[in-house]
Order: C-alpha cells, then structure tokens, then sequence
C-alpha cells in the first residue's frame, strides 16, 4: 500500500476509524490529530473529562468527531464511549491511538494492510521493548501482562500492554464489559480471545521522551492493583469455566473420536513417556478426595507440569457418576491397612456414596489417596506398554 490518498480509501472502504482517548493531553493532541489526519478524516476524539484547554483546541480540526463529558473517569471508559459512537456512525472497525505523542501515524498503514488479510481479529500495535529509553516499570509491566494472558488464553501474544491496537467494532459490540480505566485494555483482549476472536500482532514505533517531560495518568500502585485484582478474576474464570467448555466443546463438537485417538494418543510429537504421565496424573486427579474440586485442579497442574491436557482431563473422569461407588469402595477397603484395629466397615451396595464413609472419614482419606496413587501407577504403566506395543506393530506394519 503507498500513498496517503490509498490509505484513506481503505478507511473508507473498510469503514474504520481513529478514536483518540484523551485526558489533560493538550500539548501532544494537536499534533496526534494533525499526523492522524494525514492518513483519515475519520477521527474521533474522547475527551475524558480533561480540565486543560483541550476542548479549545479540538475546533481547529472541523474534520474531527468529538465525544465528551464532564468528569474523568478512566482510559477504559474513555474507549468504550468511543466505540459505543462509532457503532453508531457507523464504523466496523477502530484503531485507537494514544495521546500523548508514544505512538506514530505514520504506522496506521500497517494496520490497515494487516487488517484487509484478517477481518476476525484484534490487531496490537507490538512495540520494540527492548530500547533503552523505555521505562524500567513499563517493561516490568509489559512482561508481567504477556505472562497472565498467556496463562489466560493460551496465546503468546509479544504486546499485550500496547495501546495501539484495531479493534473490530462489529465483533465485540454483543459484549458487556465491566473495568473503566487501564485494566479494560486487558479484559477486552482476554475476553475477545476468549470469543473466539484472533489477537494478532504488527510491529510498530515508539517514543519515550526523557523523564522530566514524560506525562503519564498511570498510577503505579492504584492501577497495577485494579491490573492484579482483574488477572486473578480472569484466571479463576479460565480454570472454572473457559478451559473445561473449550475442552468439551472440542471434544464433542469438532473431533471424531479416531481423530481424537490419532492427535493425542498416536500424536508422534509427544513422548509416549508424556503421555503415561499425562493419563497417570489424571487417574491420580480422578480419585484423589477433593471431590467437585478435582478437574479444576487437573486442569491447572497439568499446565504446571506441562502434560497433555486432553489426556489428564479424559483420565481424571474415572470418577464419573457410575464409577463414585467402586472408588468409595475401594478407597474405604484400602484404608483399612492404615487404620488397623480402628477400621471400620463398608458393604458394597448400591446405596455407597460419600455420606456412607462420614463414620470413619479419615479411614477413606487414607484409603483414596492411596488408591490414588496406586490406580494412577498402573494406568500410566499400562498406557505406557500400549503405546510402545502399537509403535512398534506400526513400525513393523510400515
């Protein structure tokens, strides 16, 4: 793409917009607007309650939209109100750029060249963290939120902390979102991802002026408190819920189960050693007495124990509704060994569930965890053999 007049088609072919958020920035907006303008006359500036001169300088760019209200409220609440008016305008898709002068225009291009290949998908403005003018807190705070939204959504993504992002307007407009000020750039990108919503890269410019000019709303402990408080939310929402409905939702809606076989059991990326483990851990998970407790916690240590998280999931439903009595049973019946003279007694019938054992509760807490271990050894031995049995009947039939 060359040209500042092809660029401003593509706006317009592609219906997308510049929204500008913007709080006490008067001496850096102006030349935003201005290098901006260059590339659209679609710009849409969000006056977050600013008390300099900002509304005094927005008249002399009659080419600019501009939201505003009174008070302050926060950058998240500033980008929702843009993107609520461009819907209305109506834009599919937003590119946001910060202003305080960090980010360039002459990189809106780039977005637009990416955006005409990938309609579905959040495209972030990566920034080249690795400079030396870069702030000591802003690469502690890049890294820290890279890792939580990997863990989040499994998407190693080089730039989460980037303002400089296209959001696709007609994809998140359903979506209810809860955080108003810094924190809203993290929840709208897990939660788009969680969607099913690409978040993808371009690389991108930055400036960081020396520190006595640097101007910056960004309150180290208020914020990275709210940043902290939102990750923990969205990583207990990841383990409870997103991760067990992907995984079902995968399982019985996409893959066949000879799929299902041939990518997680036959898959010969994997080491069969992993495999056994990862069916061990499972079992282990299955039986071990935190009961309602037990998929979730498989779910986060095999991440942990980097195992395969279909395998451990499959294997850790042995404790399905028609398998609780045998385990109840077995488990009381191993923790006999462990109790000696003071063990109690448990008939197997069909009226064994956990209230059966409250007598005795720690003879069946000793007994599961053994059982536990010992079910988990054999399934993992036993898935071990197998593979090693059908790899070389494959090499043998090959």
């Amino acid at each position: 793409m060359t040209g500042f007049a092809t660029v401003k088609e593509s706006f317009e072919e592609l219906r997308a917009c510049v929204i500008i958020p913007t709080y006490n920035n008067a001496t850096t907006l102006a030349g935003v607007i201005a290098d901006v303008a260059a590339y659209t006359d679609h710009i849409i500036v969000v006056n977050d309650g600013s008390t300099d001169n900002t509304l005094q300088l927005l008249p002399d760019f009659p080419q600019v939209q501009v939201v505003t209200y009174p008070k302050n409220v926060g950058k998240g609440w500033a980008l929702r109100k843009g993107f609520e008016y461009a819907l209305k305008h109506p834009y599919d898709f937003a590119i946001a750029i910060d202003s305080d002068g960090q980010h360039f225009a002459k990189d809106l291009p780039v977005f637009i060249e990416k955006l005409q290949l990938e309609r579905n998908a959040v495209i972030i403005g990566a920034r080249n963290m690795n400079q030396a003018s870069v702030p000591g807190k802003s690469s502690f705070g890049y890294k820290f939120s890279n890792f939580w939204f990997r863990v989040e959504t499994g998407i190693n993504c080089p730039d989460t902390q980037s303002g400089y992002r296209l959001y696709p307007l007609w994809l998140l407009k359903d979506m209810r979102f809860i955080t108003r000020k810094y924190e809203f750039e993290i929840e709208v990108l897990v939660r788009a991802a969680w969607k099913g919503i690409q978040v993808i890269a371009v690389p991108v410019s930055v400036y960081y002026p020396p520190p006595g000019e640097r101007i910056t709303h960004f309150r180290p402990f208020k914020d990275f408190t709210r940043i902290s408080i939102l990750n923990t939310v969205l990583v207990l929402v990841t383990f409870l819920y997103i991760k067990p409905r992907d995984f079902f939702k995968a399982l019985f809606e996409k893959k066949k189960w000879a799929e299902f076989f041939q990518e997680h059991l036959v898959n010969p990326a994997e080491s069969n050693w992993i495999k056994a483990c990862s069916v061990a851990f499972g079992v282990f998970m299955g039986i071990f007495p935190i009961w309602g407790f037990q998929l979730i916690v498989a779910i986060a240590l095999s991440f942990v124990l980097k195992l395969n998280k279909i395998l451990v999931v499959v294997a850790a439903n042995i404790s399905l509704p028609p398998m609780i009595p045998f385990i109840i049973f077995l488990s009381y019946k191993m923790g006999a060994y462990w109790m000696g003279a003071d063990a109690g007694q448990l008939r197997f019938d069909g009226n064994i569930t956990l209230a059966s054992i409250q007598q005795n509760l720690q003879q069946y807490i000793f007994g599961s965890i053994t059982l536990a271990i010992v079910a988990g050894l054999v399934a993992g031995l036993a898935t071990l053999i197998l593979l090693k049995l059908f790899n070389r009947k494959s090499v043998l039939t090959g």
